[in-house]
Order: structure tokens, then C-alpha cells, then sequence
């Protein structure tokens, strides 16, 4: 199969995107391994999407399609286990259901669905393909024609011997930047990764939360993990600024726009979020 640009779905203005009516799409090829992507948003940007490995399934690569990019990214599982490795350094990791992975450019991955449940992760990226940061990037650097997936020359001396560099950080509950919104200590922002390119986290709003007025550097894009999220926007373009959005449901926000975030239900309500590229205008949230 040659190789295609993914769609490339844009919008311009704050957007609802219901799981229902997102983009689909089918990566890869016979011998990299077929991959299930669910496009959310592939602006100027951002990238955002979900993508699906059945039980056992997984991708490598191949000359069509190379898995490294000139890109950040941040993976969250949200469904299953994932086993990620780079197989140019051998370099291996288990991401488990509610974690996240975060790499950086120039860094070959390979990935397979771990044990007997469908594995489903939502992926942000910056800068995003629409830049020229995937495939016609990736025809540039040396093909890796004979992946490990091991690192042999740690047998022996492990952990006395740490690398120096680590493709990947894992990142758990546990690892992430914490703040507490100053409106209402009742949302709380925790950020995975944050880059010159990409700031990636979660949200958690318990109920009857109101956040604060939220504006970024870069566009945002936020996928609903649990609950029920309500976003409040201003815009001169949206005419009903209310929206309600519920698990699998995405939202777009352009760089700038003011918005803030609320839990109406009696329910908790958690969601993902990336902005790219520059979080804040001036300081945290």
C-alpha cells in the first residue's frame, strides 16, 4: 500500500467534535501493521487522535511508512495496555490504562496491544503533519531495517547501569504538575509534558466546578474521558456559546479565544487536553 496523507480536518472558530462524527481513517500497510485512527483535529497547529489496535495487534514500520517524526508527542492510553518500544536503541515500555508517554522528535516507536482487551490512545502532536513534521519528514532519516526490541547491553548491569538518554518517559498519577484553578479549587490542572511545542495534561472537575477564564499561546484540543463537560466560550464567530460534550466527544479552542470549563452533573467529569504550540499567554492556568 503506498503511502497517503491523513484527512486533515480544520477548524477555525471554538467547534464541538462528537465522537459520533469524528474522522476516519486507516494507517499503514501490510508490513508496518494496519492502525485505526479516529482524526479529531489536524490544524496548523495541533494533531489530535485516537488510535485503535485490536488484541495482539500492533505497528512497526516500513520504507512507506516510517514511525519518526519531527514532532512532540504525548500518548495516553485509555483503553488496554500498550507496549512501546524504539527499535532503533531497543529501548522498551509498558503503558498501562489511565498513563501516558511522552517523546520527543527523532524518535522511532513501534507499539502492540498487550494481553486480551482492544487497545484505544489518544495521541497529541506538534508541530502538527500539516507543517511537513511526518511522512515526507520521515522519507528523510536512516531507515532502521533491523529493529531490537531488547537491550542486550544492559544484561549484567542493571540498574547499576542507567542509559544516558531515555526515548521514553512514562508517566504516571504521581508525575504530574499539579495546579489548583484559581477561580475554584475545585478544578484541577495536571500537565504530563510541556515543551516549547506541545503542553499536554489532564483535567479534573468535581461537581458544581466552574473554572476561571482559560486562554493559551496555541490552539487546544480536549477529548472528554468521563462525565459530563459543559464549555463556555467567547467568540464573535460561535452565536450559541454553550456546548455540553460527553465521553469521546472532542472540542476544539483557536489561540486566543477565552474559555472556561464546567461540571454541571452531580458526577465528577475528567478530560484530556494538549495546546500547541504555547500553553499560557503569560503564566500557568
Amino acid at each position: 500500500m503506498a503511502y497517503k496523507s491523513s484527512p486533515r480536518p480544520v477548524f477555525k472558530e471554538p467547534t464541538v467534535i462528537p465522537y459520533a462524527s469524528v474522522t476516519r481513517h486507516l494507517w499503514g500497510d501490510e508490513e508496518a501493521g494496519l492502525v485505526s485512527d479516529w482524526i479529531y483535529v489536524s490544524s496548523d497547529q495541533i494533531h489530535q487522535l485516537v488510535f485503535g489496535l485490536p488484541p495482539g495487534g500492533g505497528f512497526t514500520h516500513s520504507d512507506s511508512f516510517r514511525t519518526v517524526f519531527a514532532a512532540d508527542e504525548v500518548l495516553h492510553v485509555l483503553m488496554g495496555t500498550m507496549v512501546i518500544a524504539n527499535p532503533e536503541t531497543g529501548e522498551t515500555r509498558l503503558v498501562r490504562t489511565g498513563e501516558a508517554v511522552f517523546f520527543q522528535r527523532d524518535t522511532w516507536h513501534n507499539a502492540w496491544a498487550f494481553g486480551t482487551e482492544e487497545l484505544r490512545v489518544l495521541e497529541f502532536f506538534a508541530p502538527p503533519p500539516s507543517t511537513g513534521t511526518s511522512g515526507k519528514y520521515a522519507q528523510t532519516k536512516p531507515y532502521v531495517d533491523k529493529p531490537k526490541y531488547e537491550r542486550a547491553e544492559l544484561w549484567g548491569h542493571w540498574p547499576s547501569r542507567q542509559p544516558l538518554k531515555e526515548s521514553f518517559s512514562v508517566l504516571r498519577e504521581a508525575d504530574l504538575l499539579w495546579s489548583v484553578d484559581k477561580a475554584d479549587p475545585r478544578v484541577l490542572f495536571g500537565i504530563h509534558a510541556s515543551t516549547d511545542q506541545l503542553t499536554s495534561g489532564r483535567a479534573l472537575l468535581s461537581p458544581g466546578a466552574r473554572s476561571s477564564v482559560q486562554r493559551h499561546g496555541g490552539s487546544l484540543g480536549l477529548y472528554v474521558t468521563s462525565g459530563r463537560l459543559n464549555v463556555f466560550v467567547e467568540h464573535p464567530d460561535v452565536a450559541a456559546p454553550w456546548f455540553e460534550l460527553h465521553p469521546g466527544d472532542g472540542f476544539f479552542v483557536p489561540q486566543g479565544a477565552a474559555y472556561r470549563v464546567c461540571n454541571m452533573s452531580g458526577q465528577a467529569c475528567e478530560y484530556l487536553f494538549g495546546v500547541a504550540p504555547l500553553f499560557a499567554e503569560t503564566s500557568a492556568p
